[in-house]
């Protein structure tokens, strides 16, 4: 006679397994945090700790360099990264929203100063609507004085928009080169924010607007996914000369180890197709099942 009952399952093979993994995966990218959907200012970053105020300001912010270190157990966790200059961080405010009704005036704003970060590779301009003051992602041809256009209305022919304007994808047309794309409507900018990059719009399929991003890969996003428009600033960031290894220390960078040789192309050229398109959508919360725990009759 069996003192426990069938009934009584404590553990399901197939749910502790599910278990097992979830708890598997969390250890494993334990210095990863890019796979959790944190808000915008609490990214995972082992350059820097920034300190963030409780409500936005223009005001620059302190920042703590580690290094590559971990900032609570001082373990060294990324090796390229090195201590560099102290830099002034600007919170830029990647959120740009503008009225959505058919006859309500565009939001307007005047670009007040463009100045340089160096915690990031573009120019950041201040611009000021009112008495609402932020940061914003420069482009090129921008300059003091400027008036750049916000709406998040879609009429039924495109727009002919002005750089630094900002507008949802399904109000621009093909070829319009944009920045500082959201990836989904409402959460901010998420595609191209470094320097001299620029995105292209293919083309317009139902509710859907594809565009090609500068390696080539194209993603498919919502209409209503809000971009800015033009080039971003500072497009010869990559053709500055370092110099120096002391100036490459003074950016934040760690010598290597000697061990590592550039390719020189000996043995030829690899060439690999184009991405495949990618759709992105917005997931659903995952929601986990119920285990319930049944206890039989031992008698």
């Amino acid at each position: 006679m069996s003192f426990v009952s069938s009934s009584l399952r404590l553990f399901d093979p197939v749910k502790l397994k599910s278990i097992h993994s979830i708890f598997f995966n969390t250890v494993r990218h334990k210095w990863n945090f890019t796979h959790l959907e944190l808000p915008d200012r609490m990214s995972r970053s082992f350059r820097r700790e920034i300190e963030w105020p409780e409500k936005y300001t223009i005001k620059p912010l302190n920042n703590r360099h580690l290094a590559g270190r971990d900032p609570v157990s001082g373990r060294v966790v990324v090796k390229g990264l090195g201590g560099g200059i102290k830099q002034k961080y600007h919170w830029v405010n990647l959120k740009r929203f503008g009225p959505t009704g058919e006859h309500d005036p565009p939001r307007i704003d005047r670009v007040l100063e463009i100045l340089d970060c160096g915690c990031r590779t573009s120019k950041v301009a201040l611009v000021g609507c009112g008495t609402e003051l932020k940061y914003i992602i420069a482009t090129v041809n921008m300059k003091p004085g400027d008036l750049l256009v916000t709406s998040g209305y879609i009429p039924r022919i495109p727009v002919n928009p002005n750089e630094g304007d900002a507008y949802p994808l399904g109000a621009l047309s093909k070829g319009t080169k944009v920045h500082c794309i959201e990836k989904i409507p409402g959460k901010g900018a998420h595609y191209i924010m470094t320097a001299g990059s620029t995105a292209t719009i293919l083309r317009q399929v139902d509710d859907r607007v594809i565009i090609q991003l500068p390696t080539k890969l194209q993603v498919s996003l919502s209409k209503y996914c809000m971009a800015s428009i033009g080039q971003i600033s500072n497009a010869n960031h990559f053709k500055e000369h370092i110099g120096s290894p002391n100036r490459n220390r003074e950016l934040g960078n760690r010598p290597r180890s000697g061990l590592w040789q550039r390719k020189t192309g000996r043995f030829g050229r690899k060439i690999k197709p184009p991405p495949p398109l990618k759709i992105i959508t917005e997931k659903a919360p995952k929601k986990f099942e119920k285990i319930n725990l049944e206890l039989g009759c031992l008698f």
